[in-house]
């Protein structure tokens, strides 16, 4: 069975189309009018090996955070719908992801119970024409529409694009590993029989 979804929102500030395959090979085409925004989205989809397609018109003339945000809003519903009633994953995925000087650790818990900690500082205001403070709203938004527990912790750091890059490909990373299909759990991966 595919798990895949496509997910379109349309409000009077963005109007977006998205497509997620969970078992891809990585493969992307992503538009979202923010150039740094689509390269740290590309870099989920391949390390997620995840098949990723995103197209954005966003109030940009504005600036970038509904562009961001709803971004997040629309691939944390994607997420949620791909992976169904969890039967058979693994639930839990974690990467302690280095880049350079920076190291990131990212931990998933796909619990259905929303719930970000985020603990990273940047030193500029942006990277490209992407507001770093942007980062943990687009984590916030999917943690809160996919149903998720989501730690991000940057262990060190220094370089800004350093730091993000490594955050989105440590997501990925996580993300995969917990909505892996694992043979042996035959049910779903919770004492209380459901998520």
């Amino acid at each position: 069975m595919a798990r895949t979804a496509d997910y379109v929102r349309k409000t009077k500030e963005t109007d977006i189309s998205l497509h997620l395959n969970l078992d891809g090979t990585g493969s992307s085409s992503i538009h979202t009018g923010i150039g740094f925004f689509d390269h740290m989205l590309d870099g989920f989809a391949r390390h997620g090996l995840f098949d990723l397609k995103v197209n954005v018109a966003g109030d940009l003339a504005v600036d970038c955070h509904h562009t961001i945000e709803d971004t997040g809003i629309v691939l944390g519903n994607a997420i949620k719908e791909a992976v169904g009633d969890k039967k058979g994953i693994r639930r839990y995925g974690s990467c302690i992801l280095p880049m350079d000087e920076t190291l990131v650790l990212c931990a998933v818990d796909l619990s259905g119970r929303p719930y970000l900690v985020f603990d990273g500082e940047f030193t500029t205001d942006r990277v490209g024409y992407m507001d770093t403070e942007m980062v943990k709203e687009f984590f916030y938004a999917i943690s809160y529409t996919a149903g998720m527990n989501l730690h991000i912790r940057v262990l060190s750091g220094g370089n800004n694009h350093h730091m993000i890059e490594a955050m989105f490909k440590a997501f990925a990373k996580a993300l995969d590993q917990a909505t892996v299909i694992d043979t042996r759990i035959t049910d779903i991966l919770s004492t209380k029989g459901s998520l």
